[in-house]
């Protein structure tokens, strides 16, 4: 019975990312107010405001926006914590730390986009959401998430990296391999059938090849 309840809460990757309407530190917003304009988002949750790490990452965040959005994507914060929680603790972040937050950041005192999304894990909190994040292509279709236990950090330029492949992929149909950063070879699909081996065995020379399944190329 948990693994079913769990499995109908949390979402899923390349399924619809489940939309939602929330109060934000930039008014009444929804998910598909950015998925419908194109953008992608980067949807992610922090435990309180007003805590060390998650000042930290929203320091961080602030001055990698213009990236992000560089690369369509739309930063979107939240918490378990009033809209004059959030507003209070952006303003103390500017003042004593020079740095504004330019996103907007979701008041969710009633939990629903928390639960929505799989966000409070009662080992690590049942009154907090975990440190996760969501990332959502513009066709509203979830395409990564990862999850991090609430003393640790995140590594934003690793989730930047994450939007670079996905977007790599998108555009040439290719995957990344290990470690891959923007300019670096990627894998051709490999071939599934025997007819398609015999064709892709015939144009070794086209690619950096290593075996009939991994093998590189380069992308504009």
């Amino acid at each position: 019975m948990e693994s079913a309840t769990l499995e109908a809460v949390l979402p899923r990757l390349n399924e619809p990312a489940p939309d939602f309407q929330a109060l934000t530190t930039h008014g009444l917003k929804r998910l598909s107010d950015y998925t419908d304009a194109g953008k992608w988002v980067l949807l992610f949750s922090h435990p309180a405001d007003f805590t060390p790490v998650c000042t930290t990452e929203f320091v961080a965040f602030s001055r990698l926006e213009p990236e992000f959005a560089r690369r369509g994507v739309q930063l979107l914060g939240l918490s378990i914590d009033s809209v004059h929680a959030h507003l209070a603790w952006t303003r103390d972040i500017a003042e004593n730390l020079g740095v504004e937050v330019p996103f907007p950041i979701i008041a969710d005192l009633d939990m629903k986009v928390a639960q929505l999304y799989g966000m409070i894990h009662p080992g690590a909190s049942a009154t907090s959401a975990v440190r996760a994040v969501f990332i959502i292509d513009p066709k509203r279709v979830l395409r990564a998430m990862i999850y991090y236990p609430l003393t640790t950090g995140r590594n934003m330029d690793e989730l930047l990296r994450v939007i670079d492949a996905l977007q790599t992929t998108d555009a040439h149909g290719v995957s990344t391999p290990a470690g891959w950063q923007p300019g670096d070879e990627v894998i051709v699909p490999a071939p599934a059938t025997t007819e398609a081996l015999a064709m892709e065995e015939a144009k070794k020379a086209e690619y950096d090849y290593k075996r009939w399944y991994l093998r590189y190329t380069r992308v504009p």
